[in-house]
């Protein structure tokens, strides 16, 4: 009788969430990455930088302490920023003048540009 009560339960609620929804989200984002950083023209993406490097430096290291260093950021990080200033979604009075003429591959080439330059981070002594 107990048996019988018993419900089947998914495949996928037997494996712990964290088991198995990092690795997998890990995978997700860095093969978008790729492919993101793949298709973008790290030339176009070069000659757009530099009007960013007015806040954010000629090597996307920061010039001014209220704005991040772009070197070295994830490209789907970068793309996904630049077009919430674009649309409004996420507001920053400069950043919304200077994402709002960007066009799509702008955009990429721009995240692929700033992904490409290697930052090399020390622990300190």
């Amino acid at each position: 009788m107990i048996a019988a009560r018993q419900r089947a339960v998914p495949a996928a609620a037997a494996v712990p969430a964290g088991r198995w929804r990092r690795p997998l989200a890990i995978a997700l984002l860095a093969a978008l990455a790729t492919g993101l950083a793949a298709a973008a023209d790290l030339q176009a993406g070069r000659q757009k930088a530099q009007a960013c490097a007015v806040c954010h430096g000629p090597q996307g290291l920061s010039v001014t302490p209220d704005a991040p260093n772009l070197a070295g950021q994830p490209a789907i990080y970068l793309s996904a920023q630049l077009k919430a200033y674009r649309s409004g979604a996420r507001k920053h009075e400069v950043m919304a003048v200077m994402a709002k003429p960007l066009s799509d591959a702008d955009i990429d080439n721009l995240a692929a540009w700033f992904n490409a330059i290697r930052v090399e981070a020390r622990l300190p002594d």
